[in-house]
């Protein structure tokens, strides 16, 4: 008999091993870059008892156990060489329609979670992408298109069930447990233990607008420009992404995404300063109730192997900032993987900000842009094109540095940070660490940036 026969017995769901149908599917990461990150074994919890009981017995047997929900870890941190905990099977939702109250199992993914709001026409902050788990998106604050409006996907939270590395069970709330449900919010995931459910405030589902706007290549610099200077003072009911994005083969797209709690004549207003500094060669602006505009901004990949690298400043990128970074994709040395590579710009704002910074641990509640740079590449592009990909974005990282302060945005999880403490969690680490300290003191959960 094994140690994972062990296990086996002592779970109701299915525990599997490498050569078992269903493994891969089971503990690979979304990003391909961490393919080669395998697991020992993977244990489909069936409830909350399994991830109580796989926790006990990996800590006795003193294997790394890793937490999975979306397997969408930037830097792979939902795999790992020990158990990882595959949580997608703690699903369940429930909706109080009355009171508008939301509770739902720590796997549950976007696409489950909008179709079972849709009926009661409820929403709280959610992320555009159908197979991003809650857990995630959560623990590292949930920045989403209606944040400017309606605050972050952690500031709609109200309650978590947590199992700490002891196996035990804790609700963390305002009242219970506030120091672990302050951590929980923003201080990102797998850090002090597994959450296997969260309860939200939902809010009614408010209708608007969307825009998808395309210009060619020369007006990149300009757009850039003046569409911060759109969003610096629009309305919190319009956020907009604001990229710009070259793949192999392939002229450069300027591109702006946005989502309006308004009307679409209001939207067509906000973006009319940009539109007199350069017409557009497509400009699909349409009325959207809030189902309709999820559908429009729901994110899709080619997937394969990515990086991305970000930057949270309180401030415009202006002057020479954005000339230098049109500039830069120019000279990305291309790949296999059709994403290609490029710089977005994600307004951010309104009552993001209005949230003080000590009282949640998500610390960038000043940031005015979020400035993400990524690029991607096949899995089998060759190691020197892998490497000269990493090398131009680490570049332009270092290059941005000079317009823009070392933070960062944990859900973009950055592996190649230096200081990633100080970038994820500015003036909160020292508290998070306190936490830590409390609830983890023997650092069970230890992801490669463990607080």
């Amino acid at each position: 008999m094994t140690a994972w026969d062990g296990l086996r017995g002592q779970v109701d769901g299915e525990l599997r091993l490498p050569g078992d149908p269903g493994f891969t599917e089971a503990t690979a990461p979304v990003n391909r870059r961490f393919a080669a990150t395998g697991a020992a074994a993977v244990l489909s919890a069936a409830h909350a008892v399994d991830v109580a009981r796989a926790v006990e017995w990996a800590r006795a047997e003193s294997v790394p156990l890793v937490p999975r929900g979306g397997g969408h870890s930037y830097a792979g941190h939902s795999a790992g060489p020990g158990l990882v905990l595959d949580l997608r099977r703690l699903s369940g939702i429930r909706v109080e329609g009355d009171s508008g109250r939301v509770t739902v199992g720590g796997g549950t993914p976007m696409k489950a979670l909008y179709a079972a709001l849709r009926p009661w026409d409820l929403t709280f902050p959610l992320g555009n992408s159908d197979t991003v788990g809650i857990g995630g998106l959560t623990l590292g604050g949930g920045v989403t298109t209606i944040s400017r409006a309606h605050g972050l996907t952690c500031d709609a939270l109200v309650s978590t069930d947590v199992v700490l590395a002891d196996g035990s069970v804790v609700t963390a709330s305002a009242t219970e447990h506030p120091d672990l449900f302050w951590a929980c919010r923003g201080g990102g995931g797998g850090n002090f233990g597994v959450n296997t459910s969260f309860t939200f405030q939902a809010r009614p589902a408010p209708a608007g607008s969307t825009c998808l706007v395309l210009w060619s290549w020369p007006h990149a610099a300009d757009v850039l420009a003046a569409m911060q200077e759109i969003m610096l003072t629009a309305p919190e009911a319009f956020s907009a992404r604001i990229g710009i994005a070259r793949s192999a083969g392939e002229d450069g797209v300027v591109s702006v995404v946005g989502h309006h709690l308004g009307p679409a004549e209001e939207l067509r207003e906000l973006l009319a300063p940009v539109f007199a500094v350069a017409a557009p060669d497509r400009a699909d602006i349409e009325d959207r109730d809030f189902w309709a505009a999820a559908r429009y901004l729901h994110h899709s990949s080619e997937g394969g192997a990515f990086a991305v690298r970000t930057r949270c400043t309180p401030h415009a990128i202006d002057g020479t900032g954005p000339a230098a970074l049109v500039r830069a994709v120019d000279k990305w040395p291309g790949s296999g993987n059709p994403d290609g590579a490029g710089a977005a710009l994600f307004a951010w704002g309104g009552a993001i900000g209005r949230v003080p910074v000590a009282d949640t641990a998500f610390p960038h509640r000043d940031t005015r842009f979020l400035l993400s740079l990524d690029t991607a590449w096949a899995e089998d592009d060759p190691p020197e094109v892998v490497r000269a990909n990493l090398e131009w974005l680490h570049a332009l990282h270092a290059e941005t540095g000079e317009f823009a302060p070392d933070a960062s945005y944990v859900n973009f999880t950055d592996p190649d940070l230096d200081d990633w403490r100080g970038a994820y969690y500015g003036p909160n680490a020292a508290r998070l660490a306190e936490v830590k300290r409390r609830y983890d003191p023997g650092r069970f959960f230890r992801p490669a940036q463990s607080v």
